[in-house]
């Protein structure tokens, strides 16, 4: 059987499976046995289990389950709700307020916890009934809290680019610094949107109560108080990063201490939440490494075949001009998360794209923030858009799965006119590493 006969089968049965709703480890490691097996006899099972230890063989991994600890204690221990309560009183009569405060929260809580699911969770349990029992629209209340939360991937640390970094074998303190200027893009386009909307039709966004808005100044200032130690743990991490007193994954364990530290200070830490935390954490790597597992045994299967090659013979043939090729390459990022999370996306597309890439003279850390522009976009986007089902789990019961889904074209709209900014002007995303390392 030729390998393109090969590619579309592998293609078919993915989808065929994915729309019977088995997991996308299972169906990607199910496929690379089969292919293996007839392709190659039982000897070739030898392949699944050496490409994936080679992966795992990484020390920079063990960076992603401390990283998820310390959000996980950050979550826990209340920071999300003092954050947002520290800052919501200071939106004062500004229409949209409330919804800026949540963009500005959302960013911070993406450097102190980054777990895309419990931000908007949080946000949806805190920032949502706040903004309803102001008069908010519901689609822009919503909007606002899928969108913001989402925010945590273009915020470092990021999971997303720990993983694109071990991948493409590219420096990921070089990529945490790369994108914090699109990821601070990105929340502003938000803010823009939000204050234009509630500027032009003030029933969109009321501003604050003349109750919430005249607290006394001391009194505000106490609010943040007790979010003090918590962003300053996360803070010092993302510094000994940058100023190179500590390796990524030296500054996980030490954010992991600190958070632990933090909670202890506030008053939060107890052996049942320390349970719940380590039980997040295992659920959450395990998530990530089958899904790793099994995309990764595919893709060597599909190498030894000479599939790899074939899938760069045929992107490379698609045109003469580069711009072309790299805009199929984002179309594919962004029409595969309709249907499927960004760690399969990664595994699945890197090592036919970075290839081609490369021969094109892209810088491989410029594409890495495109590709988690990308990927911010497959957070919101139907039918698969976990961000609309995360929300769906904390919203209030008016809150409908069509209203979630029909809330986040506006604010996809500015993911695209984002990764359109980034893809035009790279330095955009280069000009800071190069500052600091450079």
């Amino acid at each position: 059987m030729d390998i393109a006969t090969v590619t579309l089968l592998i293609v078919a049965s993915m989808a065929a499976m994915l729309m019977m709703g088995i997991p996308l480890a299972f169906v990607s490691g199910s496929i690379a046995v089969v292919l293996a097996v007839t392709q190659f006899g039982w000897n070739a099972l030898f392949i699944v289990g050496s490409r994936t230890v080679e992966f795992l063989d990484s020390f920079a991994l063990v960076a992603v389950p401390m990283f998820v600890i310390m959000a996980s204690i950050m979550e826990k221990s209340g920071v999300a709700r003092d954050l947002y309560q520290a800052f919501h009183v200071w939106a004062g009569r500004l229409r949209g307020g409330i919804g800026v405060v949540t963009i500005f929260v959302a960013v911070i809580l993406g450097a102190t916890t980054g777990i895309i699911g419990g931000e908007i969770v949080l946000l949806g349990l805190i920032a949502l009934p706040q903004m309803l029992r102001l008069g908010y629209d519901k689609k822009l209340a919503v909007g606002i809290i899928t969108a913001g939360g989402s925010l945590g991937t273009m915020i470092p640390p990021s999971i997303i680019l720990i993983f694109y970094g071990l991948t493409a074998q590219v420096s990921i303190s070089h990529l945490f610094l790369a994108t914090i200027v699109p990821g601070l893009l990105l929340a502003t386009l938000y803010i823009a949107y939000i204050l234009i909307r509630c500027g032009l039709n003030p029933e969109l966004g009321p501003p604050l109560s003349d109750e919430d808005s005249s607290m006394p100044l001391r009194e505000k200032l106490a609010l943040f108080r007790g979010v003090l130690l918590p962003v300053a743990v996360a803070g010092g991490v993302l510094v000994s990063i940058y100023a190179g007193f500590a390796s990524i994954t030296e500054s996980a364990a030490i954010g992991a201490f600190g958070a632990t530290i933090a909670a202890w200070v506030r008053g939060a830490l107890s052996l049942s939440m320390l349970q719940e935390v380590l039980v997040q954490a295992l659920r959450t790597c395990g998530m990530v490494f089958w899904l790793v597992f099994g995309t990764n045994a595919l893709i060597g299967v599909y190498n030894l075949m000479g599939g790899i090659d074939f899938a760069r013979t045929v992107l490379s043939g698609i045109s003469s001009e580069p711009a072309i090729i790299l805009a199929v390459m984002v179309g594919v990022f962004v029409l595969l998360g309709f249907f499927i999370d960004w760690i399969g996306i990664l595994f699945l597309t890197m090592p036919i794209f970075l290839p081609v890439l490369q021969q094109l003279g892209y810088d491989p850390i410029w594409f890495g923030i495109v590709f988690n522009l990308s990927m911010q976009i497959a957070y919101l986007t139907p039918p698969f858009g976990p961000a609309c089902f995360y929300l769906k789990g904390a919203a209030p019961a008016d809150v409908t799965l069509q209203d979630i889904f029909a809330a986040q074209w506006p604010f996809i709209a500015l993911q695209l006119v984002a990764l359109l900014v980034v893809i035009a002007w790279p330095d955009l995303s280069l000009w800071l590493p190069r500052l600091v390392y450079g």
